[in-house]
């Protein structure tokens, strides 16, 4: 069987956090459908929606996507569907993101998958959230979504970018770091994951020496701030131009294993830096590696698929909003997003709900509901356990290392958690 790629740390998603804050709120539903209790008004078909948005060299994301969502509704519609009827994928629209979000809408989706792009997030969610329909994005990873005012109709299976902070600092003290030198681009991503990557040095009990920015093309002063700083490690944030980042900070002396690079430096570099510049360097890429009976189903969905960037997830997110339906007994998007944070495994504010114990298939959690259990899906993604925001509370990583070629190989596997708020 032929091998797929896993891209998703050479995305470029714009993080544009400080906007989505200023809009927050722009037509969103009130209150907080996530932790309604709703009556059933479902009209008995379970329809799925899902968004596409990449386009250009990222139109790949569409095709692993796509595969996934095919996938959870052929095996959910093989164990029976919801209600005894199958779960319906609706055709997928073309147009811009808010575009597609108002065709499923007047299609009558009763959840919807996507989108990918963060920064097309805020006008989807507007959309959805007026109509009460649960949106679920695989790919989502800007931080400043966690706060956006959806009315409760907003989820993602992806992490935030700042759930990276503890596992850059785990690896800086696991490498016998005591102090530690934060380079950042100067942008919302590398503010938010600056900081955040400060405030996990400390709990750690590791010293941050110097925090210094850079625009792209100008890391120079940056670099010398950090080696001025003489610090046993330097975690390097990112998105664009982390290869001049990267050249300077080896200019000012600091190369190889005292670099630490968050998701958006990753990159296979090879000649494009001198030898050796990031021998013994770590690297990290939210997700996880899908197994080979996954990417043997996917491939009988889609032969020619090449990448599986965010197939776990959205095969996670389509996987989940069912359950929510069938928990619920209800198809309509109010159920579903009430019902969301339970079939997780997540705990919503103000409950004493014990939770149930994990499943790793719809199959196995919908046999767990029938016998009133309950339902704690752990996918293909790993587990979930949704919080009050509609964020996961288990981030999973993997670990690349740097050879004397400045290239990287998976080296290891993380996990980043926290208590649900």
């Amino acid at each position: 069987m032929k091998s797929l790629s896993f891209r998703s740390s050479l995305l470029r998603l714009p993080a544009t956090s400080a906007l989505l804050l200023a809009l927050a709120g722009c037509g969103a539903a009130a209150g907080n459908a996530r932790l309604d209790s709703v009556e059933a008004s479902g009209d008995g078909t379970l329809r799925v929606g899902l968004i596409l948005d990449s386009t250009g060299a990222q139109d790949f994301l569409n095709d692993s996507q796509l595969a996934a969502a095919k996938l959870a509704v052929q095996e959910i519609n093989s164990t029976g569907g919801h209600k005894g009827k199958p779960v319906e994928l609706l055709p997928q629209p073309a147009g811009d993101s808010d575009a597609q979000a108002r065709e499923l809408a007047a299609a009558k989706a009763d959840v919807v998958i996507g989108p990918t792009d963060s920064s097309h997030a805020a006008a989807v969610i507007d959309v959805l959230s007026a109509a009460r329909i649960p949106l679920i994005s695989p790919a989502n990873s800007a931080a400043g979504l966690s706060k956006y005012k959806s009315g409760g109709y907003y989820f993602r299976t992806a992490a935030a970018d700042v759930a990276q902070a503890s596992v850059l600092v785990k690896l800086a003290k696991d490498g016998g770091a005591k102090t530690l030198a934060i380079v950042h681009q100067d942008s919302t991503y590398g503010k938010e994951v600056s900081a955040a990557v400060a405030s996990a040095a400390k709990g750690a009990g590791l010293e941050t020496s110097s925090t210094s920015a850079f625009k792209p093309g100008e890391a120079r002063q940056a670099a010398a701030a950090a080696r001025t700083a003489a610090p046993d490690a330097v975690v390097l944030i990112a998105r664009d131009d982390a290869q001049g980042a990267i050249a300077e900070l080896n200019n000012a002396g600091l190369s190889g294993s005292k670099i630490i690079l968050s998701d958006g430096a990753f990159g296979q570099y090879g000649s494009g830096l001198g030898s050796k510049a990031l021998d013994g360097a770590r690297a990290v890429v939210p997700g996880v590696f899908p197994s080979v009976d996954f990417q043997a189903r996917l491939l009988a969905v889609d032969p020619s698929l090449k990448d599986l960037s965010y197939a776990a997830e959205a095969y996670d997110a389509v996987t989940l909003a069912v359950l929510a339906a069938a928990a619920a007994d209800d198809d309509s998007g109010r159920s579903i997003a009430a019902h969301l944070i339970a079939v997780s495994g997540g705990t919503a504010p103000g409950t004493e709900t014990k939770q149930a114990a994990a499943c790793p298939s719809y199959k196995d959690c919908v046999s767990a509901l029938r016998t009133g259990a309950g339902a704690n899906y752990d996918g293909q993604s790993g587990p979930i356990g949704f919080d009050a925001n509609g964020d996961i509370t288990s981030a999973n990583f993997v670990v690349f290392t740097y050879g004397a070629d400045n290239r990287a190989k998976l080296s290891g596997r993380e996990a980043a958690g926290r208590a649900a708020g």
